[in-house]
């Protein structure tokens, strides 16, 4: 299984009025970084099944990326309740993260 994709269409319905804790992972086919994020990302959504993880092309999806004040990529943020709780930028390592989403689940 791996990061449920999003697009501004469902960006409001999958994550902002979404129960529980969200990550969403800001990226681009052609960022270097976000290449090693992605499969991360993936990972953790099989590893952590209370939290729902999601990626979001910035290109295709430009609204939701300058909703949330995404300049640089990859940014990760990590959304409570459909409110953002965190936001890490650049290439994030996996037990950062993991750590980070157990955090928010308590």
């Amino acid at each position: 299984m791996s990061a449920q994709v999003l697009t501004d269409q469902d960006f409001k319905q999958e994550v902002e009025q979404s129960k529980g804790v969200v990550l969403v992972d800001f990226w681009a086919p052609w960022c270097g970084p976000c290449k090693i994020q992605g499969p991360i990302a993936d990972e953790l959504s099989e590893e952590i099944k209370d939290v729902k993880i999601a990626k979001l092309n910035v290109d295709e999806n430009q609204a939701s990326a300058s909703q949330f004040g995404v300049m640089s990529i990859p940014t990760i943020i990590i959304f409570k309740e459909g409110k953002p709780v965190e936001t890490l930028v650049g290439l994030q390592q996996k037990d950062n993260l993991k750590s980070k989403l157990e955090a928010a689940i308590k």
